[in-house]
């Protein structure tokens, strides 16, 4: 197998009880991301190393820049947007999942069209009752996939033909065949099974060659994998084991960004690992792809 080792560095000590979510805002050139636990939405300015905060009051699973310059944040209990100026937040869809085996929403990210598409997951960690969505531009929510565990990471290929999703608990990534006028997804097919001891698939990102790089929860790592044969071709190591997103970004998009937790750590594993929860960055020798926005 024809891996190479690179090591990402720590770019913000967050000391992030979950950080999530990474995204890059091209049109901004800052990386946003969240503290799920901590309730925190975060934009970094890598030029200044400036890391300015939001608080969301509930948990908050991920965030997804929109095309009128605000940003849509999935809560625990809804969808909602966030005024940049001034941290107003505006719910857009309320819901009562967190009633129905204590679940909330998690990660998600926008298809070409501008749909956002955001999954759920039980904080009671009951399996196989959690859902994937599709939200439409006029907030409708439409139930795609059911009999989730942990909704995850999720991409599309360039010409936005193949959808890649990670439902975490099954170490997989399952691909669809994606309809980008409609939205429907068909011909679900697993294309990477990670053994346990690699690692839990966690967010995911794709790059400009169509590979997928996968942050891997407890294995230090982001991985790059080849959708077609499913093989590990690059590794990026991570001194920090809870290892939960990653996007590319800077001028060229030829830099990974990748979020790490502190949570499920005990005070032993803390001292090893100091600067788990911290947002780390390496150059690549890929390029990502700009990331889409809600319309």
């Amino acid at each position: 197998m024809d891996t190479k080792h690179i090591t990402a560095d720590l770019i913000f000590d967050a000391k992030a009880q979950l950080g999530e979510g990474a995204i890059w805002n091209h049109m901004e050139s800052k990386l946003y991301w969240v503290d799920i636990e901590g309730r925190l939405f975060n934009v970094f300015d890598p030029v200044t190393n400036q890391n300015r905060t939001y608080n969301t009051l509930k948990r908050i699973g991920t965030v997804v820049p929109t095309n009128n310059g605000q940003v849509l944040v999935a809560l625990e209990d809804g969808i909602a947007t966030i005024e940049l100026t001034d941290g107003t937040i505006t719910y857009k869809i309320d819901t009562d999942i967190h009633l129905m085996h204590n679940k909330r929403f998690n990660d998600g990210k926008c298809d070409h069209e501008g749909r956002f598409w955001v999954g759920t997951h039980s904080m009671s960690g009951v399996r196989e009752v959690s859902e994937l969505y599709c939200i439409s531009e006029n907030f409708a929510m439409e139930e795609k996939v059911s009999g989730v565990s942990i909704s995850n990471g999720i991409a599309w290929n360039a010409d936005g033909s193949l959808m890649y999703y990670i439902d975490t608990p099954t170490g997989q990534v399952v691909q669809y065949d994606f309809d980008r006028q409609t939205g429907a997804i068909a011909n679900k097919k697993v294309i990477i099974t990670i053994p346990e001891e690699q690692g839990y698939p966690d967010g995911m990102t794709i790059d400009n060659e169509g590979m997928l790089w996968i942050a891997l929860w407890d294995g230090f790592c982001v991985a790059r994998f080849d959708p077609q044969t499913g093989e590990m071709i690059h590794k990026v190591a991570v001194p920090a084991p809870k290892v939960s997103s990653c996007a590319f970004g800077g001028d060229n998009l030829d830099t990974l960004y990748i979020t790490t937790a502190r949570a499920e750590m005990t005070e032993e594993e803390l001292e090893l690992y100091p600067l788990s929860g911290g947002v780390f960055a390496v150059k690549t020798d890929a390029k990502g792809m700009p990331a889409h926005y809600f319309k």
